[in-house]
């Protein structure tokens, strides 16, 4: 029997046993599963600027878990091994975290300076049942949330894990629905899930500037000014562009062109950062 997950744009039609474009949901019996619940290939206490988040609880550590899976195709990926894999394609390497293993680990972390979980890593909506029970019980243990995504996802998937979220730190790749498309995602959807989750918690965006693809004043400044028209207090990250996964034929953002593309956003937006410079 068929059955077409509801997680995203790509509505994948899927036969009995057949995976996803994003290689983490699968058709069991005729409903789509969360194949990669629980199986976690990463994790790490991290700087929580590091996701990055400057303005949510600055100089903290956060536990980072991730899986495996993506709903996008960015030739630029920097986690391509776990992202891009699904467990039957060369991605093996996890261990099992049940929700309740997960919650502990968060609460023994908290002596070390941890202030709660980050999922992060792969793309966390692609299995967002894990997200949602794991968050639920740190938040009953008192402490934080966040969720680091490409913000690819239907309303009604946020609105399973915004009760439980914190802070989100989402990537807004560019801002023309033709680059979106180079990498197999939909702006308008980003667009709607940033503005469905900054009415609700704290939320910083990222856009990697990659040479000859988002990198022009003109589409900067469109995106700034469309974030400022949803809140101007909505901190940017523009961040430089080095070779990855199959962008190694480019060279590095230059740095000088992400500091100038900052100072365009920064003539509408607040709180504007640079990275990776």
């Amino acid at each position: 029997m068929r059955t077409v997950c509801q997680v995203c744009m790509h509505r994948c039609n899927l036969e009995e046993g057949q995976k996803g474009i994003c290689g983490a949901r699968i058709n069991q019996g005729g409903t789509i599963r969360c194949d990669n619940y629980g199986k976690v290939t990463a994790l790490a206490l991290d700087p929580i600027e590091k996701k990055p988040l400057n303005m949510f609880y600055p100089g903290s550590l956060i536990l980072s878990v991730g899986s495996y899976g993506c709903n996008l195709r960015c030739p630029f990926c920097q986690n391509h091994e776990i992202s891009m894999a699904g467990q039957d394609q060369g991605n093996r390497d996890y261990v099992r975290l049940s929700p309740e293993m997960l919650a502990d680990k968060a609460r023994t972390c908290k002596s070390l300076g941890s202030i709660g979980v980050a999922f992060t890593y792969n793309e966390p909506l692609v299995g967002w049942e894990y997200v949602r029970d794991t968050a639920k019980l740190v938040k009953e243990a008192g402490m934080v949330n966040v969720l680091v995504t490409n913000g690819t996802a239907f309303p009604e998937v946020l609105e399973e894990l915004l009760p439980y979220m914190d802070a989100m730190n989402i990537d807004l790749k560019g801002f023309t629905r033709e680059y979106y498309r180079k990498l197999g995602g939909d702006l308008e959807m980003v667009k709607e899930f940033i503005v469905q989750a900054a009415a609700l918690c704290h939320v910083e965006l990222t856009t990697l500037i990659v040479p000859g693809e988002n990198d022009s004043p003109e589409e900067m400044e469109q995106e700034a000014r469309w974030i400022a028209s949803v809140d101007k207090g909505i901190p940017l990250h523009v961040t430089r562009f080095f070779p990855r996964y199959h962008m190694m034929d480019r060279e590095a953002t230059r740095t000088r062109q992400v500091y100038y593309l900052a100072e365009v956003a920064k003539g509408y937006l607040e709180h504007v950062f640079v990275g990776n410079c």
